[in-house]
């Protein structure tokens, strides 16, 4: 049996990252023996070859406990007691509802009983 080479033009198997699947594609640009660039035949965008190696997924952590992360170095310890005084009052301005300004009514387009309507004579 002949070893088959690769040639520009030849469908390979890749990761699209555009697709996020691994899919064929065709050899686009080649240094010496190896591939470098391959075309995806679904989008037909162009990237380098990845070796059709899926890459690995990323872990989802708790965004709660990054949230408390962040804002406990970014709140001062000292700056606490202060803090608790402003939020009683905070809460207070919360709990009473906010009036909204009054609108101007809506404007109505009506037809005069004086002119008949376009097109009708």
């Amino acid at each position: 049996m002949i070893p088959s080479s690769l040639r520009l033009g030849d469908v390979i198997d890749d990761y699209c990252p555009r697709c996020k699947l691994l899919l064929n594609h065709a050899v686009a640009s080649m240094v010496g023996g190896t591939v470098v660039k391959v075309v995806c035949q679904t989008c037909h965008s162009e990237h380098p070859y990845k070796n059709a190696e899926v890459p690995p997924k990323k872990k989802a952590g708790p965004k709660s406990a990054l949230l408390d992360e962040v804002l406990a170095k970014a709140a001062p310890a000292s700056a606490a007691p202060a803090s608790a005084d402003n939020s009683a009052k905070s809460d207070e301005a919360a709990e009473s509802p906010r009036k909204k300004r009054a609108s101007s009514p809506a404007r109505y387009i009506t037809r005069h009983a004086s002119r008949p309507p376009r097109g009708k004579a």
